[in-house]
């Protein structure tokens, strides 16, 4: 079996050593981590793991590939040099903190034919797969408009804020579902707690398609939101991710435009009909991402998740990033907000 090391034991990587422990498909050999107090916990709860007192250690032993559970921004220097010594690799969201550090790693992989993978764990739960399905499948007409909320107290990150925390996750299910990636983009948010760090912000995007999609994320939030509601011209799909029973919800709803047949005004009906609580698969998400990762390394195949997926999602959050709309540029005069 491919023979896995994980590097990075912080808030992540333990849930990635129970999958890779679990997991029937590899076999995770080896660990690596700054402190070796979590090291030794690893160790004690999977016996057959190896430590490893540096990076240089893991990648000069004989495992097949690594995966990077690390602070966003040591991603790339640690994936780069994983890759340099011949290792598969998997890196945890995002892929890079800038796409030009994305798209290296991606050629770097090609050159060196090894498999790019990028940790964006929702693409694998069965209710993203299900909006996917019903909007591939046409079921809800035309798409016209997605929102999204993504808040809760905490946890806030050393290293970036909101954005690349929370919605570096909406970003990947975006591009999943659509397709596509965005054609412009624009983001207003605050930073109330930590200076220099947005823990509140609202993004707004537009697809080539002519989705437009309105995001909110927060790290300052009393209540834990994990909402996402999908309007096509034929049915309506919200998405609750911390709905323990129903987390898809098709409504057969909508408003229906009617031309008229004499002269005067246009008509509009409003169709309400069912709703359907389609049944999900509750198998878990990460275990599911882990296991493509290895397939894709033993197959040759292109996971969903792969580096070009990756450098694609961060490419997306450099263009939210460029593209702010901050609050004391702004003035409103006669009813329109005008840049100063």
């Amino acid at each position: 079996m491919t023979k896995i090391g994980l590097v990075g034991l912080g808030y992540w990587g333990p849930n990635l050593a129970r999958v890779l422990n679990q997991s029937r498909v590899c076999d995770f050999v080896a660990c690596c981590d700054l402190d070796a107090k979590k090291m030794e916990q690893t160790v004690r709860q999977y016996p057959t793991v190896q430590p490893m007192g540096n990076l240089d250690a893991l990648l000069d032993s004989d495992v097949d590939a690594v995966v990077i559970a690390t602070p966003i921004s040591t991603h790339y220097e640690l994936a780069r040099k994983a890759l340099e010594a011949g290792k598969h690799v998997m890196v945890e969201k995002p892929l890079a903190h800038e796409s030009a550090l994305a798209r290296d790693l991606v050629l770097l992989a090609e050159q060196k034919e090894r498999e790019l993978f990028t940790g964006h764990t929702f693409i694998y739960s069965p209710p993203v797969q299900k909006v996917k399905q019903l909007i591939d499948a046409g079921e809800l007409g035309d798409l016209h408009y997605i929102s999204l909320s993504r808040v809760n107290l905490g946890l806030y990150q050393k290293d970036v804020d909101v954005v690349w925390d929370l919605a570096v996750h909406d970003i990947s299910i975006l591009l999943y579902w659509l397709g596509e990636s965005p054609i412009r983009g624009a983001s207003f948010g605050r930073a109330c707690v930590q200076r220099n760090k947005r823990d509140v912000a609202f993004l707004w995007l537009e697809f080539p398609s002519g989705v437009i999609v309105s995001n909110e994320v927060s790290w300052l939030s009393p209540q834990k939101m994990r909402r996402t509601c999908i309007v096509g011209s034929q049915k309506m799909v919200v998405y609750d991710d911390t709905s323990p029973d129903e987390k898809i919800r098709i409504y057969d709803k909508g408003v229906d435009w009617h031309q008229p047949q004499t002269f005067g005004e246009f008509q509009l009906s409003y169709r309400t009909g069912d709703m359907v609580a389609p049944y999900l698969d509750n198998s878990e998400p990460l275990l599911r991402e882990v296991e493509c990762f290895v397939r894709c390394i033993e197959k040759g195949e292109k996971g969903m998740t792969s580096g070009d997926f990756g450098a694609k999602v961060v490419e997306a959050l450099e263009l939210l990033q460029a593209s702010p709309l901050d609050v004391s540029e702004v003035t409103v005069a006669t009813g329109e907000v005008t840049p100063r």
